[in-house]
């Protein structure tokens, strides 16, 4: 069982499909353009709800170029004054209006009619003041270096100016335009990736894939959670939702286990298990009742004793999937506790945060999910073999790795990536209100009880639960902003997560 996801594409692959797709026809390019534009308005009015939403009154540099990419940013300035009656744009034609190629040219024709005196035009020596919102579209895909000296000139000031969000349409210009967010409508040209001055990416799904297209990279979609939006059968039972086993916590790190059977408790598993420090049990039982809580024997440092390994066995043959780490800690004889369970145990396991040891990886016996962030996923397999030339944790290195134990692999970080030794995917969801402590524990239990859901598919559940997990932090920071929140707080917007995904299927 795949996830849903769409194929990135390389320049050339995106020139010949939109070659096929439109034909150098403007019949069928223009109401394509008009709906990307749409999309980029949109989706950045969301984004900019993060710091505290696009004023009534903003102001709005748009920097547009030749082509289609200038024709988006165009109409999505055009999309913004609609919303915003009282908003104002300037527009730099980076190459002056008869540069524009038709399509551009009917875009900011349309902008002229839709704007009036909300609009002036600015040349590039112009450009000075302060904006709410900058919108760069003056290079796409079909950019060569170097950038003309007036072109780079004009970016590198814009850099230095006082803007409150930075877009760039497709890929920031020339790799000049410093970007907070990227927005990539239709299609992800797979150098966005490495694109140091991107920010983030957005993926905006304009219906140009199925999902059965075919690329070793790709993009998952927030398609993904439709079926945990829908309605469940009516003979559920909670033992026919999946039962998950939690096994972590110690004295050094008490928060992380709890989180962990937090997050599981709303992934929709019907029963949770968390086998925790003796010591621990009760004030957690308190906390989150709805698990059952099994306190387990100490060592004298507040860990995981081996003496508890009856309490785990005899568990086992009730649940669907394992999860081992959050909060563990590294002393010997837990780590020994954890090697020992995992060359016995068959249910699938998803090992998190000190269980990601290279020697307990090795020693599995069953299917694992390994959720490292990039300094563990270097301890894991920094040092390995690795096809000739892949850096540590690119995508080759991580395909290569997920070979060697036949895992499946949820590498964390600014973009996370999955893999099962095929295919890589990528989301684009979340951001940086997720860094901060916790983060991986949540999504640990929410990929968790995903697992114990469905454990014949370990990479469905994976990617399901890193969607619905940085869906859930894009809503908490558009609602609450990046800094002043707590961790935790991103467990009330899964529910919310869902019902909006449901609601655009």
């Amino acid at each position: 069982m795949k996830p849903t996801s769409h194929p990135m594409l390389s320049c050339e692959q995106a020139g010949r499909l939109e070659a096929k797709r439109f034909a150098g026809d403007e019949a069928r390019e223009w109401p394509a353009m008009q709906q990307a534009g749409r999309a980029v308005a949109a989706a950045v009015l969301n984004d900019f709800r993060e710091i505290g939403g696009f004023p009534a009154s903003g102001r709005v540099l748009v920097l547009a170029g030749k082509g289609h990419n200038g024709g988006d940013a165009l109409l999505a300035a055009g999309a913004i004054l609609t919303a915003f009656p009282a908003a104002r744009v300037d527009l730099v034609l980076a190459f002056g209006a008869r540069a524009l190629r038709p399509l551009a040219t009917r875009a900011y024709r349309s902008l002229v009619a839709l704007a009036g005196d909300r609009l002036a035009l600015l040349p590039p020596a112009a450009v000075h003041g302060s904006w709410d919102l900058c919108l760069d579209g003056v290079f796409g895909f079909q950019f060569r270096a170097p950038a003309g000296p007036a072109v780079a000139a004009l970016l590198e000031r814009v850099n230095q100016l006082p803007v409150r969000l930075r877009a760039a349409v497709d890929l920031p210009s020339a790799g000049l335009f410093r970007a907070d967010f990227t927005y990539a409508p239709g299609l992800v040209k797979t150098p966005v990736i490495a694109a140091g001055n991107a920010g983030r990416i957005r993926y905006l799904d304009l219906g140009f894939f199925t999902g059965a297209e075919p690329g070793n990279d790709r993009v998952l979609t927030a398609a993904l959670l439709a079926p945990l939006a829908a309605l469940r059968p009516a003979s559920s039972d909670k033992r026919s939702q999946g039962h998950l086993l939690v096994l972590g916590g110690s004295h050094s790190y008490p928060g992380a286990v709890l989180m962990t059977v937090l997050a599981a408790l709303r992934s929709g598993a019907g029963l949770v298990t968390a086998l925790v420090p003796a010591s621990l049990a009760p004030a957690f039982a308190a906390r989150a009742p709805e698990a059952m809580w099994v306190a387990w024997p100490e060592t004298p440092a507040g860990g995981l004793a081996l003496a508890g390994r009856p309490l785990l066995e005899a568990r086992l043959p009730r649940a669907t999937a394992l999860v081992i780490g959050p909060g563990l800690g590294c002393e010997a004889e837990t780590l020994a506790l954890v090697l020992d369970l995992v060359k016995s145990v068959r249910l699938p396991v998803l090992l998190d945060a000190d269980a990601l040891q290279p020697e307990i990886v090795r020693a599995a016996k069953t299917r694992l999910v390994l959720t490292p962030h990039a300094g563990e996923f270097v301890r894991l397999a920094g040092g390995g073999r690795r096809r000739a030339g892949a850096a540590v944790g690119s995508s080759d290195h991580l395909r290569a790795f997920c070979r060697q134990p036949g895992a499946t692999v949820v590498l964390k970080g600014p973009v996370t990536r999955l893999s099962e030794g095929g295919a890589v995917y990528h989301s684009f969801f979340g951001g940086p209100v997720l860094a901060r402590g916790g983060s991986g524990d949540l999504l640990a239990g929410l990929i968790g009880g995903l697992l114990a859901q469905t454990p014949q598919a370990p990479l469905l559940a994976a990617s399901r639960g890193v969607v619905w997990h940085g869906i859930a932090a894009d809503l908490l920071a558009r609602a609450h902003g990046q800094t002043a929140v707590a961790t935790t707080q991103l467990l009330d917007f899964l529910s919310v997560a869902l019902r909006e995904s449901g609601h655009e299927q």
